[in-house]
């Protein structure tokens, strides 16, 4: 009997966890075609169809089940046999990672500069998107790594924490009332001037309203924290950033009895990726994450 070759098995992992054999093929640097040969060529050897295609998409038949720990535990060892042999194995090929908007204007840019230094034959494309979007797409293999605030509640994903980023009640010096009211006073006469109810900040927000006993006179929404700062510095309202932007950014930090709690970032990726890519992300991302790094707006 014919033995199954690991680029089949790869083939059919990527195609059994991803959202379709089109992003499956990608991750793999195959067209859908020569990816569907690849898993076509596995089934004749197995003698078993792995996939049902009767349908309007491919999913998995009972063998196909049943091969997929098996095929993972085979490229687990694969992986950690090459890892075992060359500890400092050059990273190739394509990285499709995720973050959000405020590490695009913190920590990425650096981020970026140390992964090509580290490894230059490695092709990143960077994806910036709100923190849900980021799960969905890396839960369907569209990315290898996604850094976004808090943990994930799919069973699918894994993560590790990476930072944390920490807040200040902000607003314009020529903001009436700014020089000697606090964020809750300001609030009840000033718009909140604040990222969507889907942010990562929200529940800290909130927290922080109960915690004062405090309401909202009237609120801004944006997605981008590159407009909420640029609203705040022409005196749209009062808002939150993180410490160290006020002063970069030549407003004033508001006091408050409460303080606003930290905001924790985790790396996450998928459960079962193997790849030597993963914990050499996390540990680049465990030193780089910085999100008191003056913001790339602070120039405009």
């Amino acid at each position: 009997m014919a033995t199954p070759s690991i680029k089949q098995l790869e083939a059919f992992w990527w195609a059994a966890t991803c959202s379709n054999f089109a992003t499956a093929a990608q991750r793999v640097h195959l067209s859908v075609s020569s990816l569907s040969k690849r898993i076509t060529e596995l089934e004749s050897v197995l003698g078993q169809s792995l996939f049902d295609r009767s349908g309007h998409r491919a999913v998995l038949t009972d063998a196909g089940e049943r091969l997929l720990p098996a095929a993972l535990n085979v490229l687990n060892a694969i992986a950690a046999l090459g890892q075992a042999v060359d500890a400092h194995q050059a990273l190739t090929g394509y990285c499709r990672f995720g973050v959000g908007d405020l590490s695009a204007l913190t920590w990425l840019p650096g981020f970026v500069a140390a992964v090509r230094q580290a490894y230059p034959q490695l092709v990143l494309e960077p994806y910036v998107d709100v923190g849900g979007v980021l799960e969905r797409r890396l839960d369907d293999g569209e990315l290898d790594f996604a850094v976004i605030a808090g943990r994930s509640s799919r069973s699918t994903l894994l993560s590790q924490p990476v930072g944390a980023a920490r807040f200040t009640w902000a607003a314009a010096p020529a903001l009436t009332g700014a020089s000697h009211l606090g964020a809750a006073a300001l609030l009840q006469r000033h718009p909140l001037v604040t990222l969507p109810p889907n942010a990562g900040t929200t529940r800290l927000l909130d927290d922080w309203l109960l915690a004062q006993r405090a309401t909202v006179h009237e609120r801004i929404l944006c997605n981008s924290w590159g407009a909420v700062a640029g609203m705040l510095r022409t005196g749209v309202g009062v808002g939150f950033l993180p410490t160290g932007w006020p002063g970069t950014l030549g407003l004033r930090s508001i006091g408050s009895r409460t303080p606003l709690m930290p905001l924790h970032y985790a790396l996450q990726w998928r459960r079962g990726d193997s790849r030597a890519l993963i914990p050499a992300m996390l540990q680049l991302a465990q030193a780089r994450v910085d999100f008191s790094i003056a913001p790339a707006l602070a120039a405009a």
